[in-house]
């Protein structure tokens, strides 16, 4: 049975171009970059010539950029450094209800630690207007982290009005664009943000490894303290092959924006329309504004997504029902709570996110794979239990 890989929103095959590159730096060139004989310097060589090719692949100066161990950790240096340092200006923060848990769960925290947060509602695609986020912000407001594409449903948020508003306020914005960099076009300059997250094996790179982009002329206090690396913002020994390989996959995807956005929406529109067709399955997510190859749905008279991925498995179709970080989780996602699903809608979702190693083919037999796995789960359960209650139609207009 050939076994094919649908999930490229959970983690991506490093490219070869980025596993080259960092042979050397395991065996041959493996100084510490702190060191001041041969061996470190060139190993801080390359830490500092990726981070000035990294920070131009997304509009940002090399003084701009700090390296972390993914989006997790910038995520939460951004938001409990800010809360650090700002705390006796305010203690207000600005976020929406269908974050990224490392987000969510962050600052959740910090409500624990006597922060408050205004968690914005949006539409049913994700979208929060600017007006909306105007009217939420106040005098104690000291930051604001929206995402810039939902990993459950894909969709694409116009984050640059939304930094606007901020600015016009004067408070900080953050943005998790761990999904988008290396898939769209991203650049932090332009989009006016004061902090962007970014995660190399969304890309083809390497796991255990990220970014910050943190506008100049904003310092964050240091989340990791020690021997003072990263321009005194994040103390640990560099990761210098993981550094080398991002940087590598993240210039051969910017390299190849245009062609791969063409080529994966042309899999994505495909496959779109062919299980579209399978009646009780709807799209979730903007339909236009959303992630190349990101194919988002929910299910009904199924009892959970956990069913459905367990099924696509066997037949050799390896999807997820949102986010990777909380796959064995039989909760139903709180993003498609948020957008007004109810919990057996939630609860049964399907996620496919294609990648440059699709082929049509691929994209022909999953088709095949997801309308037998849904046949089949109904069909066992239509015995068992009495009809799911719940319709799309009956909650969305569709």
């Amino acid at each position: 049975m050939k076994r094919i890989y649908m999930d490229h929103s959970a983690t991506t095959q490093l490219s070869q171009k980025a596993f080259d590159a960092m042979l050397p730096y395991f065996r041959e060139e493996y100084g510490n970059p702190s060191a001041v004989y041969d061996y470190g310097q060139v190993a801080k060589n390359a830490v500092e010539k990726s981070r000035n090719r990294v920070s131009k692949a997304i509009g940002a100066l090399p003084t701009e950029l700090y390296f972390t161990s993914g989006g997790t950790e910038s995520n939460n240096w951004v938001i409990r450094s800010v809360c650090r340092m700002k705390k006796d200006k305010g203690r207000h923060i600005i976020s929406t209800t269908i974050e990224h848990n490392a987000v969510k769960k962050t600052l959740e925290q910090m409500e624990e630690d006597g922060f408050e947060v205004t968690y914005l509602n949006p539409d049913k695609y994700g979208h929060i207007t600017p007006e909306q986020l105007e009217e939420a912000i106040r005098e104690d407001t000291i930051l604001i982290t929206i995402m810039l594409a939902n990993n459950v449903v894909g969709s694409v948020f116009a984050i640059k009005e939304l930094a606007a508003v901020a600015r016009k306020h004067k408070v900080w914005f953050h943005t998790d664009a761990v999904q988008a960099v290396g898939h769209i076009p991203v650049n932090a300059r332009q989009l006016g943000v004061d902090f962007l997250s970014i995660s190399a094996h969304k890309f083809n790179g390497p796991k255990g490894v990220g970014a910050l982009f943190c506008k100049l002329p904003n310092r964050l206090k240091p989340l990791l303290t020690g021997g003072g690396q990263e321009k005194e913002g994040r103390s640990s020994t560099e990761n210098v092959p993981a550094i080398v390989g991002m940087t590598e996959a993240l210039e051969e995807n910017v390299l190849n924006l245009t062609s791969n956005m063409e080529y994966l929406n042309d899999l994505m529109n495909y496959m779109n329309e062919e299980i579209l067709k399978i009646p009780g399955v709807y799209q979730t997510g903007d339909p236009v504004n959303r992630l190349p190859g990101f194919c988002s749905f929910v299910i009904e008279d199924i009892s959970h997504s956990v069913l459905l991925v367990n099924k696509l498995n066997e037949k050799g179709i390896s999807v997820s029902s949102g986010s990777a970080c909380s796959a064995s989780s039989k909760e139903a996602s709180h993003v498609l709570l948020a957008l007004g699903y109810n919990d057996q809608l939630a609860g049964c979702s399907l996620r496919i996110t294609l990648g440059m190693d699709n082929t049509r083919e691929d994209v022909e037999i999953a088709i095949k794979a997801v309308r037998q796995a849904i046949s089949e789960l109904r069909s066992e359960q239509v015995s068992r239990a009495p009809r799911l209650e719940g319709r799309v139609s009956e909650i969305h207009g569709q």
